[in-house]
């Protein structure tokens, strides 16, 4: 949503305010374990790419290859191993309909790190980042974005009945409630800008609501999406998730985006990538293609990588 996902690691900071975040829900080391296995199958068949002034050729190449290499983090909702054992998640459910679109009919999994995403890219172990990045000024310094297929706020799993009637961050400094979130998380800068004191950090999603059950804290911090999608399928009758909440910083309220990620060189790539996306945005197929995995009309975004990429 884990993480080493939510972990800071290397260049790939996570204490960030701007909102360099990301989750795992129940996906966790299992499932990040065996797709590894199964993109190490395919490292030896890296396609070069070099900037030849006019936007690389990783197209071309993957067109003539019939396969494009997708990197993931082994994270729900965004990009896992299902209990099929196939790959899953939106961003390869998206990316499924577009490279098909752009006549490569194959997609392939490489599992690794969150953190390892943008270094595996610029190695060529992987074609395109497709794990739902937060798009960040730092990291369109490293790589190229497309424009983001959803925005995310937060959300909390609060008791049931919500007892301290919990909705935004400064509630929970008022109330002196007790907060978990995942290590690493923005929603501890989130909850510090807010005043919040007592921030304890968990695994993941699951063990949040856990604990929220067992009234070992009063809340527990997510994104939207991640805390509606354990609160669902656990079918908690002690714990539930509150409407999306805006975290803000120095008084501005923060919007995170999620997008694809390319090698700076292939911006033909990229750009005809674009394309299809934001064709599949007009005609409303992205949300359906996005909605098994929670996704709502909340989460589509008409922000650009340009606008997120601006320091």
């Amino acid at each position: 949503m884990a993480p080493p996902q939510g972990k800071n690691s290397g260049s790939d900071t996570r204490n960030d305010t701007r909102g360099i975040r990301r989750r795992s829900l129940l996906a966790g080391v299992a499932a990040l374990g065996a797709v590894g296995t199964m993109g190490a199958t395919s490292a030896c068949s890296r396609v070069a790419t070099a900037d030849t002034g006019d936007g690389g050729h990783l197209l071309d190449q993957l067109r003539a290859k019939g396969v494009v290499r997708l990197g993931l983090a082994g994270e729900q909702p965004f990009g896992y191993i299902g209990k099929d054992g196939k790959m899953t998640g939106e961003a390869p459910a998206v990316a499924e309909r577009i490279f098909k679109r752009l006549g490569v009919d194959s997609v392939e999994p490489f599992a690794t790190e969150f953190g390892s995403l943008i270094t595996g890219l610029n190695s060529l172990q992987f074609d395109c980042v497709a794990a739902g990045m937060y798009i960040t000024p730092e990291r369109c310094g490293q790589v190229i974005f497309a424009d983001p297929e959803y925005q995310m706020l937060d959300s909390f799993i609060v008791p049931k009945g919500n007892p301290k009637n919990l909705r935004t961050y400064k509630d929970i400094a008022r109330t002196g409630a007790r907060m978990a979130t995942g290590l690493g998380y923005a929603e501890i800068d989130y909850a510090k800008e807010a005043g919040v004191k007592h921030i304890t950090t968990l695994p993941d999603q699951l063990a949040g609501l856990l604990a929220v059950e067992q009234g070992r804290v009063d809340v527990f911090v997510g994104t939207a999406v991640t805390v509606r999608n354990v609160v669902n399928q656990s079918k908690s009758q002690k714990a539930e998730g509150t409407p999306e909440v805006t975290p803000y910083v120095k008084g501005k309220p923060v919007i995170d985006v999620g997008a694809f990620a390319f090698r700076s060189p292939e911006t033909h790539l990229r750009d005809a990538f674009n394309r299809e996306l934001h064709k599949m945005k007009r005609s409303g197929e992205l949300l359906e293609v996005m909605r098994p995995f929670g996704f709502t009309k909340d989460q589509m975004t008409t922000i650009t990588a340009k606008e997120k990429c601006k320091p």
